[in-house]
C-alpha cells in the first residue's frame, strides 16, 4: 500500500438525489454515529481504527487514518464533531461542491446587481 493511493467512488450526488437535501444529512449522520466514540460523541482516532473495516479501510496505516481525521478537523481538538465529519464528506465530493458554488455564484448574482451596490 506505500506510495498508492486510496480511490474512493463518490456515492454522495447519488444519494442526495435519491434522497434529497434532509436524507442525505440523515445518512451522513447515521455515518457518523457508526463511526464516533459513544463515550465521547466525537469521531477519535480509536474509534475510526476500530471502525474502519466497517468502511473496508481495514489496511490503512495509523498515519493515514490521522491524516483523515486532520482534514477534517477545523477545531484542532484531534477528533471530528458531526458537524466537522458532515461538512468533510460534502468537501470531499467534487461533484457536490461543483453544485455548492453554483449555488452561491446564482445568489452573488441575484444579490449584486452592479458594483454600485457596494458602496
Amino acid at each position: 500500500m506505500a506510495g498508492s493511493a486510496i480511490e474512493f467512488e463518490d456515492f454522495l450526488p447519488i444519494i442526495a438525489e435519491k434522497l434529497g437535501e434532509e436524507g442525505l444529512i440523515a445518512e451522513l449522520c447515521n455515518g457518523f454515529r457508526l463511526l464516533m466514540d459513544p463515550a465521547r460523541g466525537l469521531i477519535t482516532f480509536d474509534s475510526l481504527k476500530r471502525n474502519a473495516a466497517l468502511l473496508g479501510l481495514d489496511g490503512m496505516r495509523d498515519d493515514e487514518l490521522w491524516g483523515m481525521l486532520r482534514e477534517g478537523d477545523l477545531d484542532g481538538d484531534g477528533s471530528l464533531s458531526e458537524m466537522e465529519f458532515c461538512a468533510l464528506m460534502v468537501r470531499l465530493s467534487p461533484e457536490l461542491m461543483e453544485e455548492s458554488w453554483r449555488l452561491v455564484d446564482e445568489a452573488f448574482q441575484q444579490t449584486v446587481k452592479s458594483p454600485s451596490d457596494f458602496f
